[in-house]
Formats: C-alpha cells, sequence, structure tokens
C-alpha cells in the first residue's frame, strides 16, 4: 500500500525530519511555480507499509535507538539535546554572531533562539574544531540566517568535526555554506544535517581546498537530512556575470569520501545558461556516497567529474590509472537509490532545459545502481556516461529516457530499463516515483552484481528478485 505521509506545521515525519516548506524552481531558467510539485515527495513523504508512520514534535528526539530507526527507513531523527558548554543566542546577538562563533572552545554549541537574524553583510567563520550551531527548537523554520543578498558567504566551516544543524540559511549572494581546509591542515568530518538553505546567489554548499598546494583537503564529510532549494524569486539573484547561471545545489572540488544522503535538491536551472548539478563532485574528488535523495526540477540531477583535463587532486595510490598522469575527475563512488525527476515547464522551456539525470564525465570506477529518473518532458539523458576515463558500472535503473554513452567512455550495463511509461509511476507529475501494481520494472532486476544495494529509497528490504529503480515495491 502506499500512503502519501505530510508533515503539519510544528510536526515532523520521522521517516525524514524537516517541515513540508514550499518548493521553489531551478537555475537555469524562470520556472513556473503553478507547475512545480505543491506536496513534498519521495521517502520522506510516502510508506509502503500498512503501518501510521510517527510524528515528533519539533525539537523533541524519538525513543528509539538509532540501530531500530534505520532498520524502519527513518534516517533523519532530530539531534539529541546538546552537551557541554552551550551559548545561547538571540536575533538581538546578529550583529555579534561572528565574534560569538570565533571566541567558542572545542565541543562548544551555539544553540539560536527562534526569530531572523539579519545578518547585513556579516558573516560567521569557523576556526575552532568541534564546533556546533543548531536552532533551540529542533525546527529549521524556526532560526533563520539572513544574508539578504549583502553576505557573501554566510557560514564558513574551516576546523574539523563541526556541525551545522537544524537552522535555515538564505539569500548568500555566493555560498549559504563554504566547507574548506585551512592553512593548518584538512578540514574533516563536517556535518550539515536537518538545513534549510533556500536561494542562494552561487553553489548552496560549496567543498574545496583552500590550497591544493599544501595537500590540505575537506574530506569525510555528509549532508544529510536537509532541503536545498532556488525559487522563482531568488533565480533572479543567480550570479550571471563569469559562468552564465552559476549555480547549483552541492558543489564539491578535491574532496573524498562525503555522503550525501536523504535530502531534497529542486529548482537549480536559469533560464539562460546551464547550472551546475544538484550534486556534484569533480577535480579529483573521490568515494562520493549519494542515496536516498529527491532531486526535482534541476537542470542537472547527480554529477561525477566535468572536464577532461585542468588541476585535480592526485591519489598516491593512482586508482584507475596507474602512471598517475591521466586527468580523473572523480574516483570511485556511488549513487543509489535516488529519485530524479522534472515536471516544470518552466524548466523544460529554459535554454538547456533537463540536460541528465546523472551524468559521468571523466569519472571512474563509478557505481550506478537502483534510480529512477523520470521527466514528463524532453531530456537529454536519463544517465551519461562520457569520455574515455569513464568506467563505470550502470545496473537496475529505471527511467522514461535513454541511457547514453557519448565519446569512448565504457561501461557494464546490466538490469536497466529505458523508455519507461510515465503510468508506471504512482504519480509521476507529483514526483511520486514508487511504482504501481503490475508495473514492468517489478521483479525485473538483477542481483548478480556485487554491492547492489539490499535496501530501496524507504529503507523497505529488497526482494531476492529485486524492481528496478530506487522502489521496491
Amino acid at each position: 500500500m502506499i500512503r502519501k505521509i505530510q508533515t503539519e506545521s510544528g510536526l515532523w515525519i520521522v521517516a525524514l525530519i524537516f517541515t513540508a516548506a514550499g518548493w521553489g524552481c531551478s537555475d537555469s531558467s524562470s520556472g513556473n511555480a503553478s507547475d512545480t510539485p505543491t506536496t513534498d515527495t519521495g521517502s520522506a513523504f510516502y510508506s509502503d507499509s500498512d503501518t501510521e508512520t510517527a510524528t515528533v514534535e519539533a525539537g523533541e528526539t524519538d525513543s528509539r535507538t538509532d540501530e531500530q530507526s534505520v532498520e524502519d527507513g527513518n534516517f533523519c531523527l532530530p539531534l539529541d539535546s546538546p552537551s557541554g558548554n552551550v551559548t545561547r543566542v538571540t536575533p538581538d546577538d546578529a550583529a555579534g554572531l561572528r565574534e560569538i562563533v570565533a571566541s567558542a572552545q572545542t565541543g562548544d554549541t551555539i544553540l539560536f533562539e527562534s526569530g531572523t537574524y539579519p545578518l547585513n553583510g556579516d558573516y560567521i567563520w569557523i576556526a575552532t574544531p568541534g564546533i556546533t550551531l543548531r536552532s533551540e527548537s529542533g525546527n529549521p523554520e524556526d532560526v533563520i540566517l539572513d544574508g539578504n543578498y549583502q553576505t557573501t558567504e554566510i557560514v564558513t566551516v574551516a576546523a574539523s568535526d563541526c556541525t551545522i544543524a537544524e537552522i535555515t540559511i538564505q539569500r548568500a549572494a555566493t555560498h549559504p555554506i563554504h566547507v574548506t581546509s585551512s592553512d593548518g591542515g584538512n578540514t574533516d568530518n563536517t556535518r550539515i544535517y536537518r538545513v534549510n538553505i533556500v536561494d542562494p546567489g552561487e553553489q548552496a554548499i560549496k567543498i574545496n581546498s583552500h590550497n591544493s598546494a599544501m595537500q590540505v583537503y575537506a574530506d569525510d564529510g555528509e549532508v544529510a537530512c536537509s532541503r536545498i532549494v532556488l525559487t522563482d524569486e531568488g533565480r533572479p539573484h543567480v550570479n550571471m556575470s563569469a559562468t552564465p547561471c552559476y549555480t547549483g545545489g552541492v558543489d564539491a572540488h578535491q574532496a573524498r569520501g562525503w555522503t550525501i544522503r536523504d535530502n531534497q535538491i529542486s529548482g537549480f536551472y536559469c533560464q539562460n545558461g546551464l547550472s551546475e548539478h544538484a550534486v556534484h563532485f569533480w577535480r579529483g574528488c573521490r568515494d562520493t556516497v549519494v542515496e536516498r535523495n529527491i532531486l526535482f526540477n534541476n537542470a542537472r540531477g547527480v554529477g561525477f567529474g566535468l572536464a577532461t583535463s585542468g588541476d585535480a587532486r592526485t591519489y598516491s595510490d593512482h586508482p584507475c590509472n596507474s602512471d598517475g598522469e591521466m586527468y580523473v575527475g572523480h574516483v570511485g563512488g556511488v549513487v543509489q537509490n535516488n529519485f530524479i525527476f522534472a515536471s516544470d515547464s518552466g524548466l523544460f522551456a529554459s535554454e538547456s532545459g533537463f540536460d541528465c539525470g546523472i551524468c559521468l564525465w571523466s569519472a571512474c570506477d563509478a557505481s550506478v545502481w537502483h534510480n529512477t529518473i523520470v521527466s514528463t518532458g524532453e531530456m537529454f539523458s536519463a544517465i551519461e556516461w562520457r569520455f574515455g576515463s569513464t568506467s563505470a558500472t550502470i545496473a537496475n535503473n529505471l527511467a522514461t529516457h535513454p541511457l547514453r554513452e557519448r565519446d569512448g567512455a565504457t561501461a557494464t550495463l546490466a538490469g536497466n530499463m529505458e523508455n519507461a511509461n510515465l503510468a508506471e509511476f504512482a504519480d509521476a507529475a507529483g514526483g511520486d516515483l514508487h511504482l504501481t501494481v503490475g508495473a514492468a520494472a517489478i521483479d525485473a532486476g538483477i542481483r548478480s552484481i556485487s554491492g547492489l544495494p539490499t535496501t530501496d529509497i524507504d529503507g523497505d528490504a529488497r526482494d531476492s528478485i529485486p524492481d528496478v529503480g530506487a522502489d521496491e515495491h
């Protein structure tokens, strides 16, 4: 049984903890808000079980253990109560936030009382490891850090083991969150959890090295259970100067070991120019995991790699390239159990349209498994693999449009289904890509490839003969 579970004001769906604020459009053309889904979609709000999904008041924690919750498909529980030294701030402290955070010590939590914090050009820079920024209520919509397009980067993370959680960050002139290494070394283990990011001027979350010549990087982070959106109101503020439509969701250079999971990312397109992807890791990134995300009305969904030459991080074991001389944009990594779709007439009418769902360009040893890619309009490639340095295993993916090899790339293909009919899905136009009874994708997958996921986008176990796509009916 498929049941739509939708949040109410002040309540949280345990399966994916964030509220159902309105969604906007993408980064390549002025989309038509009336064509975007008016309800949240995907694993957050749909359940195949016959039991009701529990709700938790904002700020409370679920009584089950993390292990039990993951087994139940609940990947986004509220954070536990803060421990250690806690500094509470109010909107009246907005002008002094930079100094407050700068004076925090390792293990401290900056706890934001509800309200809007107008930054008026100021910013937050985290240079001490182990700092946490979070809302007091546990509801991201209760705390808004507003750059009003006067602040460039709103929060910069330049120290390890830091957490940003359960707040909204909006209207940055460039990046609402920037994770970067420092002269002091790597920035490792950043956690961005249950954060709303709205209307960035450039990429919503930027991850890169402060100085790659020093071989210091931003590694092993997580972006989880967050909402990242570009709306019609925000689209005119996108940076169009150096590169048309210079925006995107999560954009990383030379980063290793990041996990991007259980997020909703939408609206990244512009009327002119081609935006970055909803999730993009390139220039020598490695071992990225992109899973259980809902990506909709973006010009491009997930990207591993991009260019064929330039400066890229290299690794001492020379993966995919024994002599270490060939440019590789991304090494390894897996894209699995994602819903990627478009139904926005504004996106389809834009200069670049819906370009690709999953794009592997100069990406070696990539794995693309059990994704569902749907478009109600035109689309160039559901999945594409491009350039001679690209090698991939592409299995059990369900798509309404072609899978496409380009420019000498190689891939092992198994169990994929192209040109799927929209009637296969519960509500393709609305973004519910769960399978309907009798869908051709049911029991049509293969299990012979090692490493295929044993659960689906909802956390449900897959059968011995799995269904094709992100949903196991």
